[in-house]
């Protein structure tokens, strides 16, 4: 099981790399036409406005699973092993409830949007169930990955194995 959660989440950063690439090209598209020719894209700021939302959402367990993300580690290094741990179930809690909540809601936002045709009122018309599907999924992914941090303290997991996760 966990080695299928890895990978998914080791695709959906291969993903965000791609998605992030795709969006510096158009952008820089839709510059060079703006500025340049005056004949802005219609389609560019709404693609990259829904494409910002899976780099952010769709890639964070992947970020949680590796330890990458940014965070303040100054009391928690003051802090014993088991007071670690300790802090680390705690957090993966927080984590797991927050998480589960955005997938709940976002589902529900999807839903909705599925349920009443909702569409993005550009010409290009996006239907609005496909953005916020990205939530549940990114977010149900996260409280995975947390909830997998949680075992992993619990059962001493993440101190045995001696993986600096910083250098994946």
């Amino acid at each position: 099981m966990r080695r299928i959660i890895d990978g998914i989440e080791k695709l959906t950063r291969v993903g965000g790399q791609f998605v992030l690439a795709f969006m510096v090209i158009t952008i820089c598209y839709d510059a060079i036409m703006r500025y340049l020719f005056t004949a802005p894209t219609s389609w560019s700021l709404e693609v990259n406005t829904f494409l910002i939302v899976y780099v952010a959402v769709m890639t964070a367990a992947d970020v949680q699973r590796t330890d990458s993300h940014i965070r303040i580690s100054f009391f928690s290094d003051m802090m014993g092993r088991g007071a670690q741990r300790v802090n680390r179930m705690i957090i993966g809690a927080f984590g797991v409830v927050f998480s589960g909540i955005m997938a709940w809601r976002g589902f529900l936002m999807a839903y909705q949007a599925w349920e009443y045709g909702e569409r993005v009122s550009s010409s290009f018309g996006t239907p609005m169930v496909y953005p916020y599907a990205m939530l549940p999924l990114g977010f149900g992914l996260l409280a995975i990955r947390f909830a997998l941090n949680i075992l992993d303290a619990i059962t001493g997991r993440d101190q045995e194995d001696g993986e600096d996760l910083q250098n994946v």
